[in-house]
């Protein structure tokens, strides 16, 4: 399970050049805002990469930190994912969460019937997916997280709403 106190911000995508660089993909909104966390954390809590100076490339940026000074070391590192203190973010606006609120919540059908709980929250490329831990002891599954899928988020009141694709329920229509 995540640690919920840490929020991952990127991920090493390995060497930048031959001075040791590393290229970053970023998960915030401005990839520079890495540059503002301090130290970028391991997922256990210990300290990761201090960037000490930054620029930004298309998804992403790249930077030099003091942990890093050969391209091997770079590429030593890569798919090293970064997090940084939950209450180093800025709080969301009204509407706005974060997808590690997601996590945990319950999942319910349009009807407002449990269905499960959202077990995680991945990227592998294509857009968002939640995991959903099925409360009948089913294997979970994955679900697109898109409006048609999840149309109603409500982190406050600890649910969102779940729409299974008619394929996902096995119907041979």
């Amino acid at each position: 399970m995540p640690n919920p106190d840490l929020i991952l911000v990127a991920r090493v995508a390995g060497a930048f050049g031959v001075r040791g660089e590393v290229r970053l993909t970023a998960f915030t909104g401005d990839p520079l805002a890495l540059r503002d966390y301090g130290d970028l954390l391991r997922a256990d809590g210990s300290p990761g990469l201090t960037l000490v100076a930054a620029r930004a490339v298309k998804g992403g940026i790249i930077a030099c930190t003091p942990q890093i000074t050969t391209p091997e070391q770079a590429d030593a590192l890569r798919g090293l994912e970064l997090f940084v203190p939950r209450a180093a973010l800025p709080e969301p606006d009204e509407d706005e969460f974060y997808l590690a609120d997601l996590i945990g919540l319950a999942a319910r059908d349009p009807q407002g019937v449990p269905v499960g709980k959202i077990k995680a929250v991945q990227n592998f490329g294509a857009g968002d997916l939640l995991e959903i831990d099925p409360s009948d002891g089913a294997a979970s599954y994955w679900l697109a997280f898109t409006r048609e899928t999840t149309p109603e988020v409500r982190v406050a009141e600890g649910y969102v709403v779940v729409v299974r694709p008619a394929e996902v329920e096995g119907d041979k229509a």
